[in-house]
C-alpha cells in the first residue's frame, strides 16, 4: 500500500511523504503507483517552477519515499515591505499546489482505498 503522510498547521501543509507501492497490479504496470508519482514530481516542481521556492526532496528508491517539505524562512534581517510582499505571495502559491496535489492524491485514495491511504497530522 501506498502511505502519504500530510503535516502542517491548520490548512497549511508544510511537508508531504510519500512511501510504499500500491501493489495494484504488477510493477511497471501499476497505474496507482505512476499516478502517485506524477503528482509528486509535479508538486516539486511547480513549487519551484510556479511557487518560486525550493523544497527540500528526500527520496530513496530502495524503500519507496519521497519527502517534500517547504523550507522555513529566514527573518535573519528585517524584510523590506517587496520582500515581505514576495515571501506571502510565495507562500501562498506553495500552498495552493500543495493543497491542489493534496486534493489528487484524496481522489486516488477514494479510488483505490485498497491500495493508498492519508494520514493527515496537521494540527
Amino acid at each position: 500500500m501506498t502511505t502519504l503522510i500530510v503535516e502542517g498547521t491548520g490548512t497549511n501543509i508544510r511537508k508531504m511523504v510519500v512511501s510504499g507501492h500500491a501493489e495494484f497490479t504488477r510493477r511497471r504496470r501499476d497505474i496507482v503507483c505512476a499516478a502517485v508519482s506524477i503528482l509528486i514530481t509535479t508538486c516539486v516542481n511547480a513549487l519551484e517552477t510556479v511557487a518560486g521556492t525550493k523544497p527540500d526532496v528526500w527520496q530513496d528508491e530502495k524503500i519507496a519515499v519521497i519527502a517534500v517539505t517547504l523550507p522555513r524562512p529566514s527573518f535573519s534581517q528585517p524584510m523590506t515591505a517587496e520582500q515581505f510582499m514576495y515571501y506571502k505571495q510565495t507562500k501562498r502559491d506553495a500552498q495552493i499546489i500543495l493543497r491542489t496535489v493534496l486534493q489528487g492524491f484524496t481522489d486516488i485514495a477514494e479510488e483505490y482505498p485498497e491500495h493508498m491511504e492519508i494520514i493527515d497530522r496537521r494540527k
